[in-house]
Formats: C-alpha cells, structure tokens, sequence
C-alpha cells in the first residue's frame, strides 16, 4: 500500500480557494503546504487502507451523485458547453458564533468570508442564557456591544458574557446576504451552565421556595417529584411557561426566515423508556426540569417555528439510547426532520491516539455507529464537529488535517447523512474548557492545513465541473454529478451566449 494513495498531494493554496481576503493574508505562510503523510502510524493506514478508501468512494459515487439530462436546442455547432456546479446539496457548516468578535476588522473579513466559499450554513446561537441575559428582553436587536468596534477595543473578550453569542438579527441578515443555510442552536437544553439564565432561580421562584431549592441537592432530590412540586409548584409552572414561552417569541419574530432548528438538545441522557411519564415535573440528570420536556419542545416547536422550517433533535449520545428516545418521540406525534449527532475530539491526546493507530474513530466504528443512529430512519446531521491538532505545531496541524481529511470522506458516504458541522473554526474561540488548537484557521483567522484539506473536498474532488463540444444543434446533455445547483453556459446558431441553471438530486 502506497500512503500517498491514503491523502493525495495536496496542491499550492491558490490552485485550491480563490477568494481574496483569505487568499491575500495566506500568502507566503507556513501553513499553506502540504501535510506530511508519515506523521501517521503504519497500524492508522492499516485502517485508512485502500481497499477502506475504495468502499468510501463507492458510496460516495452511489449516495452523493445522480445522473442527469439536460435538453439543450438551437445549440451552435462546435460550441463549447460549460457545466459548472454552483451549489452543493449536501450541508457543509460552522457556526457563526464569532461574528464580528475576533478583534481587527481584518480578521472579521476573513472569518465572514468562510461562509460562501467553504461553509454554505451557518449555525447561529439562540442559547437562552446569553439571548435572555435580562429576564424579558431577548437580544435580536444589534447593540453596541455587539459591534465590531465594541469587540476590537475589547482587551479580554472571553470574559464578556456575550462572547461567542452575538445578537440574532445581524447574524441572521447576514447569512441571508451571503445566501446561507440558517440553523439555529438551541431552543431547549437542560444544561446550567450553558443554557439557564442566571436570574431563573432568583427572579421566578419566591424567596420561601428558593431557600428549598438551596437545600442540600441530595436532600432535595431525595423528595418525590410530586413532593418537589409541592414544594416550589410556583417555581416549576413559571420556570416551563418561561422555557417553552421563547419558542413562540423567537418563533414570531424569524417566521420563515430559519431553515432549520436543534429544538431539544443532549436531552437522551434523560431518557428512561417513556417520553410521557404523567409526572408534574423531571429530576433530570441536569437538575429540575420540566416533566416530558423533549416531548413539550416539539409540541412547541410544531404550533410556534415556521412548517418550512426542518425541526432537530441533537445529541452527543451516540447510542441506541438516543435512537430508542427519537423512535420514541416520533412514535408520539413528533415531527423530527432530521438527528443530530455531536463529535468531539476535544482532547488532544485522542488526536493523537488516532495518528498512533489507537482503535478509536476507525471506519467500522463509525459505520457502526451511523447504523445505530440510521434506525430512527432519518436524515443525520453531524451537528458539531471538533478535531484538534495537538501542540498546534506543524506536525500536529498535520495530523490534524489528515485526520479531517479521512473522517470528512467517511461521513460524506453515509447514506443517511445530510450534512457536517465544524464547530469552533478559529483557534482560541471556543468556551473554557474547550481545546484552543482545534481551527481551520488560527487566532489571527489564517488557514491552517485542515482548511486546505477541507476546501480540496468541498470546493473540488465533490464539485462536478466540466466542458463538453456540441456535436448537433438539438441535443441532451447527459452526465452523472454530485448533488447540487448547476449553471449551464453554451452559444446558441445566432452567437448569442446562453445560460440556465438546473439542479440535479
């Protein structure tokens, strides 16, 4: 087996990706080159081997492209057709959590100008939390401290609340300039951390059931869930008319406008066999929460989010747990458009791991696991990606990009799979406790070899582009590509240069 058959050469950066201000600051850096092959362990090619990357290729071949026919008349003799695919069916995203908050106006053109040319969709933040830091007054509206101006005077940007959760409407009209897939993260989530405002407790409940709350957790939970309610039946009624209230709000507000939405989040570790337990209330694993909640986010979402918009579950629980709950909620009336499954490489030592040849991230564990998700008989969307590069020096930013290479052509040849999400795109701008080396693009927003690796994938082994002579006046163009929007160009008998655009799925 030949290692250079598992990650062709790459070529200069500026055969890949042709737009400008990315281009321009990319010039003359050390991370324009390509990766190294030999930082991979032989046992890693013994999983990545050939005959691994011809079955991905098939099914890529199968599930990715179609054939197609064009009827082309009046067509001059000899004239040259242009087939250019313009769009992908297939969602290739990032989120947009950092809009207009790297610092320089230069850096903030560059990260805007990923969306468009590498990343067709954007996802935007809606956690309640930090779109509700005030209780009744949701950020949609850009302020001040959501300016570029606010975050380039900004001399410690991870320490304002806001970081990483610009206001909604700028990144919303943005996409919308640039023509991106919109989707927005989260509505519902049980996590505190993350996710619960921090005036709930002391602005919902009453002084008398907030010093019950305040107990000793264990002692509280020891209570019965009715006993709980009874105990602060205030707190819990108010609480779930709040958490499920913003669902209509910001549904108002978006109508059409969003293409997709997580409505529950990592809600499976909740999950014990019933989506209707008749409970007044959950003592979920991420403390009190609303009875049936992933039931009453959907129901939610049904009456409130717009019917074109693509309703999601998400999860990092990469288990027949999590398939059994979607089964579940489908079963009681959901409507789940599509499955959102998490994978996070958080850990640099995992990277590693995999480089060495560890079993972990293999093409049959994959396989596996997709197999399971596949039983809710869904589309699957790998919502939030992380793949770090260990050190972050040049033989990790390597293993890095090989690994992203690899772990991109598997998930582009599930049959069930829809679309992929990188999560944090520019080094340092994930939340603490997240990895600081896991971008396609460092802190000062360059591309680093994962970028690169990417952008050959999406921007031109997946791309079906092609010139073809036409030998008759009345003729239909046959050809088999990958999903997508095309643009046709030919010359008609008068000399008159046409154009159509067709999509092929």
């Amino acid at each position: 087996m030949k290692i250079s058959s598992i990650f062709p050469l790459i070529l200069s950066a500026a055969v890949f990706f042709s737009t400008g201000a990315i281009m321009k600051a990319a010039e003359n850096t050390a991370e324009a080159r390509t990766p190294n092959p030999s930082v991979m362990s032989a046992k890693y090619y013994e999983y990545w081997n050939d005959e691994v990357q011809k079955e991905i290729d098939a099914r890529i071949e199968k599930y990715r492209k179609a054939d197609a026919e064009i009827k082309l008349e009046n067509v001059k003799s000899g004239t040259e057709i242009q087939v250019e695919q313009i769009s992908h069916e297939f969602i290739f995203g990032a989120h947009l959590f950092n809009y207009r908050q790297l610092g320089t106006n230069e850096r903030n053109a560059r990260y805007e100008e990923l969306f468009g040319t590498l990343f067709n969709s954007a996802t935007v933040a809606f956690y309640w939390k930090h779109f509700e830091l005030e209780k009744d007054k949701p950020r949609f509206k850009t302020e001040y401290r959501d300016t570029a101006e606010f975050w380039n005077q900004c001399e410690d940007p991870y320490r304002q609340p806001h970081w990483r959760r610009p206001s909604s409407d700028q990144c919303v009209e943005f996409c919308e300039s640039k023509g991106i897939r919109i989707h927005g993260h989260t509505l519902v989530w049980g996590n505190r951390r993350h996710q619960h405002p921090e005036w709930v407790w002391d602005e919902v409940a009453t002084p008398e059931e907030l010093a019950k709350i305040r107990v000793d957790r264990k002692v509280f939970y020891s209570n019965t869930t009715d006993q709980i309610y009874e105990m602060i039946p205030n707190f819990i009624e108010e609480y779930e008319r709040r958490m499920f209230d913003r669902i209509r709000i910001i549904g108002e507000h978006y109508g059409d406008r969003i293409d997709s939405w997580d409505v529950v989040n990592e809600s499976a570790i909740d999950f014990h066999g019933n989506v209707r337990t008749g409970e007044k209330m959950m003592k979920s694993a991420y403390g009190i929460m609303p009875a049936d909640y992933p039931l009453k986010s959907f129901q939610y979402a049904q009456k409130y989010l717009s019917k074109n918009a693509k309703l999601n579950i998400n999860d990092y629980a990469n288990n027949q747990n999590y398939a059994n709950q979607t089964k579940a909620l489908l079963a009681a009336g959901c409507e789940i458009d599509i499955m959102g499954s998490q994978m996070h490489l958080f850990n640099p030592q995992q990277t590693l791991d995999i480089a060495q040849g560890k079993e972990l991230m293999t093409p049959a564990q994959i396989w596996n696991t997709m197999e399971i998700l596949s039983q809710a008989n869904l589309p699957i969307h790998l919502s939030e990606i992380t793949i770090t590069a260990p050190n972050n020096d040049e033989i990790g930013q390597d293993i890095q990009a090989i690994v992203a290479r690899n772990l991109y052509r598997m998930w582009f040849s599930i049959p069930k799979m829809m679309g992929i999400t990188w999560w944090n795109t520019v080094d340092g701008c994930g939340v603490a406790g997240e990895p600081t080396t896991s971008g396609l693009m460092t802190r000062d927003v360059l591309p680093k070899p994962s970028f690169y690796a990417l952008d050959q994938l999406i921007n031109h082994e997946w791309k079906t582009n092609f010139t073809r002579k036409a030998e008759t006046a009345e003729m239909t163009l046959k050809f088999r590509g990958f999903k997508g929007k095309y643009r046709v160009t030919w010359t008609d008998a008068s000399g008159e240069v046409k154009t159509l655009e067709t999509v092929v799925k």
